[in-house]
């Protein structure tokens, strides 16, 4: 092997280091991105710093067993005190490469809303094991303890980074006699200001800085996709209203006799179809966002001509809500928004219908959503054929009113308090 193979790390070791290098620095220039959590790209900045975060813990541990098993180069031409320094550099950035994961970890394990994670929003990665599961006092403090140490670790990196590249600086431009950063860059000449070796490094912590500034991760999704059955249920439009005929001219045939009233409809009990769809519609920073429930049951006595005795009761399955974001679903049912532990089911009971125009009426009842009733009116409309019936309504609800959004989630300024709400469905005559 060449002499000049002894006085540099393994290729190994190498690679690992660079991309570790990259990696920490992608993560910090991340996290100062991240300046408000409560948006769409905040949420998505948060999710690839995790991502990136257990990339981190597994490039260090494989670094770390690698370091293990091949011990690394001797120290040459350094002076005792710098190969001091140096070992303890070197432990400090495996306990802040391995220790910002692990504590980062904890925090999303013992958080109030459980978010699950997705690695690069393909592959799901686990809770710290009994910590998801603890009381909320004891996640509680995990949480804070994951926190701080966080926190106190990154500070740490700022400066192990800070000691580290003035250090290989110094050694590169200053110590001819010390070839330092040949060991991580073969055939770097120490002394040279404008080594190749050294441009280069410099041109790659550009790349990833232009990287991480530009970076627009996808945001969560939307809607979520239509639902398997699906029928079309678009009311359609009343025709317009013709204008009154003139007299009929002398001499014209007599107009046509009225047409037949139609029946009374009979006061009758029916059936929601397949496709019937109960969804909402909000905004979170000015992105759109829909969602629906797909477990709900109606029990609906209904006709148009005896309106005093019809009556609807809808049961909703709060854990059933899709907006299409696996990650933001899972959190819905939290706490901190619908608190489906506590209250697993909503329910609106209408018993007053007024009709205001034709095929269009309005059901007066009450919403009873997180523990909380409120009055609500939905306007919808109505047609009926035969024993097959097709209804539309749409109203506006303000989630405050109900507790949908507790902590920092009671501000609308993200999230506003409106959120409007649509049903579409079919239903049979039993």
């Amino acid at each position: 092997m060449p002499a000049s193979r002894l006085d540099r790390y393994s290729t190994v070791a190498i690679v690992l280091h660079w991309l570790i290098a990259a990696a920490i620095v992608l993560q910090i220039l991340l996290a100062w991105r991240m300046d408000d959590l409560h948006t769409p790209l905040g949420f998505a900045l948060t999710q690839l710093h995790k991502s990136v975060g257990i990339t981190v813990l597994f490039l260090s541990l494989a670094r770390l067993g690698w370091r293990l098993a091949n011990p690394p180069p001797p120290m040459v031409g350094l002076t005792g005190w710098e190969r001091a320094l140096a070992h303890i550099t070197h432990i400090g950035f495996y306990v802040i490469m391995i220790g910002m994961p692990l504590t980062g970890w904890i925090m999303v394990s013992a958080s109030r809303i459980a978010i699950p994670t997705l690695l690069y929003g393909v592959i799901p990665w686990p809770h710290v094991p009994g910590i998801a599961e603890l009381a909320p006092a004891a996640k509680t403090g995990w949480r804070e303890f994951g926190h701080e140490s966080h926190e106190w670790l990154a500070y740490g990196a700022y400066l192990l980074i800070g000691l580290h590249v003035a250090g290989a600086l110094k050694h590169q431009l200053f110590d001819r006699d010390q070839p330092v950063l040949a060991r991580m860059a073969p055939g770097a000449k120490p002394g040279r200001w404008f080594d190749p070796r050294l441009l280069a490094i410099a041109g790659g912590a550009l790349v990833v800085l232009a990287f991480a500034e530009f970076l627009k991760p996808p945001l969560p999704a939307s809607a979520p996709a239509a639902p398997t059955a699906h029928d079309e249920m678009e009311m359609d439009e009343a025709p317009a209203a013709k204008p009154a005929s003139a007299a009929p001219a002398a001499g014209a045939a007599p107009a046509a006799a009225p047409a037949a009233m139609a029946a009374p409809q009979p006061l009758s009990h029916w059936a929601v179809a397949p496709g019937s769809t109960l969804g909402f519609a909000t905004t979170w920073g000015g992105q759109a966002i829909e969602g629906r429930f797909d477990t709900w049951t109606a029990d609906i006595t209904f006709s148009p001509d005896q309106l005093d005795k019809s009556k609807v009761s809808v049961s909703i399955d709060i854990a059933s809500i899709k907006t299409g974001d696996a990650q933001r679903d899972d959190s819905l049912p939290s706490a901190d928004w619908f608190d489906a532990a506590s209250h697993p089911k909503a329910t609106f009971v209408a018993d007053r219908f007024e009709k205001t125009g034709e095929e269009r009426y309005v059901a007066k009842g009450k919403l009873t959503l997180r523990g909380v009733t409120k009055p609500l009116s939905l306007p919808f409309r109505l047609k009926i054929d035969g024993d097959k019936a097709r209804m539309s309504g749409v109203t506006t609800l303000d989630r405050t009113a109900f507790g949908v959004g507790q902590g920092e989630w009671q501000a609308t300024d993200q999230i506003p308090a409106g959120v409007k709400v649509s049903v579409k469905l079919t239903a049979t005559r039993k």
